[in-house]
């Protein structure tokens, strides 16, 4: 008989490391670890994380490259939505994972598995995405999460992976770093805390230039098309924006939200170009859409945000939330020009042929074109009729 197939979600990190061993002993079954790549590993480092998964003893491994489809399918409604999780966080990890939980549950689908294993702990907002999808697309498959049931603790393990001939050393596992096309997560230790900083040594990147220097980004739909001037494909802009702005360390910032179970979380993240383009495309908006366009633009992407986040990727609400955000961006075309500096960036302005702010309506604080003084009077007193109508009715 042949023996038990488990699909594990894996990184390479520690967890994920210690359900290798744990899954093949605990139910003599084979391993087979996948890893989504959605922008996070080059080459060498996803042959290392491939040689990694076999040393610890998976069956097979596989990469799936998803990086062109993430920001296809993800990160442009992102953009286009100006997503910042309680106005800080650009969903480094969360917009990852759900689309890294349906590529998996695909996997495991073809190859006929048993049961879709992750190594998410019981405290956090992983756990939910990854039941979540596995439960609508692959419903008639075990879900097994060692490190949720055991209640393990990173520095047991540690201990574990040590017993099984695992080098790991501590200061390693000590953070639990996850990389994206989006941006890089960084939490444990400090960020347990309500209190205590991220040392230095915990960011991914370090201050590399203490100068400042001017780059311009040129959208078109909505969409990241030139960096300074030279045209690129998306995804290949966000990684040349990301090696630039990393070397000032922009991008830095420790969100505080509510996770999907009800408790407060606190992580570290590190997302230069996520940050400089959400700023710089929503800075454009505001000269280039309406007022009540903004108004609800605004309303409709922090819910797209909120269901993202808390895993409800595959609710058909997003596909006409994603339809609108895109409608949104048909004149959304110009070039924002911004100044970069150690740990800031500041927005010099803009240039579109769609700019609102156009001078032959009048000049803001000065003098009009469009319309008369009189015009003006009359308008604000029947604007003020209502308020008026309501307080002589009610204030007796």
């Amino acid at each position: 008989m042949s023996k038990k197939k488990i699909v594990l979600a894996f990184s390479g990190g520690l967890d994920t490391s210690y359900c290798v061993p744990f899954l093949k002993q605990e139910y003599d079954a084979e391993i087979y670890t996948v890893l989504v790549n959605t922008g996070g590993f080059d080459q060498q480092e996803l042959a290392e994380k491939e040689q990694h998964a076999h040393r610890l003893g998976a069956h097979a491994h596989t990469n799936i490259e998803q990086t062109q489809q993430f920001y296809d399918d993800v990160i442009r409604y992102l953009i286009f939505g100006n997503v910042l999780k309680n106005h800080t966080y650009p969903l480094c990890v969360s917009a990852e994972r759900v689309f890294q939980a349906v590529a998996i549950a695909n996997y495991a689908l073809e190859i006929d598995a048993d049961a879709l294993a992750h190594g998410s702990t019981g405290a956090g907002n992983d756990q939910v995405r990854f039941d979540l999808v596995f439960n609508v697309m692959a419903p008639d498959l075990d879900i097994i999460t060692p490190i949720r049931d055991q209640q393990l603790t990173r520095q047991e393990e540690l201990e574990f992976l040590q017993k099984q001939g695992v080098d790991l050393e501590w200061t390693e596992a000590k953070y639990s770093v996850n990389q994206g096309l989006w941006g890089t997560s960084v939490g444990g230790a400090e960020t347990l805390t309500s209190h205590k900083p991220l040392p230095e040594e915990a960011w991914p990147s370090q201050l590399e230039k203490e100068d400042s220097e001017s780059i311009s980004i040129k959208f078109e739909k909505g969409e990241p098309v030139a960096l300074d001037g030279e045209a690129m494909e998306p995804v290949n802009l966000i990684k040349t924006l990301d090696k630039i702005a990393s070397a000032y360390a922009i991008g830095r910032d420790i969100h505080v939200g509510d996770t999907i179970i009800g408790i407060k979380g606190r992580v570290g993240f590190e997302a230069a170009a996520p940050l400089i383009l959400i700023k710089s495309h929503q800075h454009l908006e505001k000269h280039v859409l309406t007022k009540w366009q903004l108004h609800w633009k605004d309303q409709l992407a922090d819910w797209y945000g909120m269901m993202l986040h808390e895993g409800q990727y595959l609710d058909p609400v997003m596909r006409n939330i994603e339809a609108f955000l895109t409608d949104t961006q048909q004149n959304m075309t110009g070039t924002v020009s911004l100044r970069l500096a150690p740990y800031r960036f500041d927005i010099e302005g803009i240039s579109s042929p769609n700019d609102l702010m156009n001078a032959k309506f009048g000049d803001y604080g000065e003098m009009n074109k469009a319309w008369s003084g009189e015009d003006v009077k009359g308008f604000a007193k029947i604007l003020s009729n209502q308020i008026k109508i309501h307080q002589s009715v009610n204030d007796q």
